[in-house]
């Protein structure tokens, strides 16, 4: 017998699983947002998404359907989500931009931070909460200090 690996070759150790109303429409959401490209799909038997895996840039983020007979259910289910994820990109006005534009809700629009980030959350169609950023400083943890000492006085 082959040796098998405790962790699979091209899966990280974290991964984020999101149960979404509607996974398939949110596959072609996060396509066409985020650039993810679809690793793979499962169908449930009623034609709706048992299991996907999808790559953003070094992620991995697992998706399905509800299944709430096992007691599975999307954000909506709960009023909202507990979670957040955070994402760089390339460009994130444009990518909030297009977020927005495809039926994401602005949280917080996108502003530079003191940490050397420029970054916004939106809650995207499916309920779930995203911040996304660029880095467009580096800040030494002094200049990080002294920043947050300015923004709290």
């Amino acid at each position: 017998m082959p040796d098998v690996q405790p962790i699979p070759v091209d899966y990280p150790r974290v991964m984020p699983y999101l149960i979404v109303d509607g996974a398939a429409a949110a596959i072609d959401f996060y396509r066409e947002v985020l650039g993810a490209q679809e690793r793979l799909r499962v169908p449930g038997e009623d034609g709706r998404v048992a299991h996907a895996e999808l790559q953003v840039g070094d992620a991995v983020v697992m998706l399905a359907d509800p299944q709430p007979d096992r007691g599975v259910f999307a954000p909506g289910h709960f009023g909202g989500s507990p979670v957040s994820l955070m994402v760089y990109v390339e460009d994130v006005d444009a990518t909030f931009a297009a977020a927005v534009a495809r039926g994401s809700t602005s949280v917080h629009d996108i502003e530079d931070q003191f940490y050397g980030d420029r970054s916004g959350t939106l809650t995207d169609p499916f309920g779930h909460q995203w911040t996304i950023a660029s880095h467009v400083e580096d800040v030494s943890e002094e200049e990080m200090g002294r920043r947050m000492a300015e923004m709290g006085a």
